[in-house]
């Protein structure tokens, strides 16, 4: 049913990574994602903290950057807004494990044992779940993670499956990209993109 709408949307796979290579943006994205327009509201603010502060590629240089700015300002975001908490509570775990850059998060992604120490520290900070986590993955260049949002659930749903767990969505897309000799990445993005083209974000 999957493989039926990804061919009438056209849909085509491909492996690009999705990935920063910069913990400051990384971190801002993820933190920020959830709920939020990603093309206008997310990724600008990403991108700057990438283009404008250089020097937080590391954790360590973020965290300067975060004792040293204003972030809720620089971001021109809320300062209640739990989302910022968030960006200081990631760094924090990514410290408290060792993690000072992207290639090193990527690594922990890639080891079974370690990906699970990583995913249950960071399941400890406040509003961060599956989907974030496996954004998480995604951005650190993983094409083996499927960060379910309502767009890969609403496409796989207006399929025709009859799922319902996060679990179950990610299952269907894994086997969808196995049917389509792709990874579940480059079929998560190409659904995602695609979804997200019609809705508007």
């Amino acid at each position: 049913m999957v493989l039926k709408l990804v061919d009438e949307a056209g849909l085509e796979p491909n492996e690009d990574e999705r990935k920063w290579d910069h913990m400051g943006a990384l971190i801002t994205d993820a933190a920020l994602q959830p709920r939020t327009r990603y093309t206008t509201t997310v990724r600008p603010r990403a991108r700057r903290v990438y283009d404008e502060w250089p020097d937080a590629r590391t954790t360590a240089g973020f965290r300067a950057r975060l004792d040293s700015e204003d972030l809720p300002t620089y971001l021109r975001w809320r300062s209640s807004s739990p989302k910022i908490t968030k960006i200081y509570d990631l760094v924090s775990v990514m410290e408290d494990l060792g993690i000072d850059t992207v290639d090193e998060l990527s690594a922990r992604f890639r080891e079974p044992v370690q990906e699970q120490e990583t995913r249950r520290a960071l399941r400890c900070v406040k509003h961060v779940g599956p989907k974030t986590l496996d954004y998480i993955a995604i951005l650190t260049g993983s094409n083996k993670h499927i960060a379910v949002d309502q767009h890969i659930a609403a496409f796989v749903r207006g399929a025709g499956s009859r799922v319902k767990s996060y679990d179950q969505v990610a299952a269907v897309v894994r086997a969808a990209a196995a049917e389509l000799s792709c990874s579940p990445g480059a079929l998560d993005a190409a659904i995602w993109n695609y979804m997200s083209a019609q809705s508007g974000r």
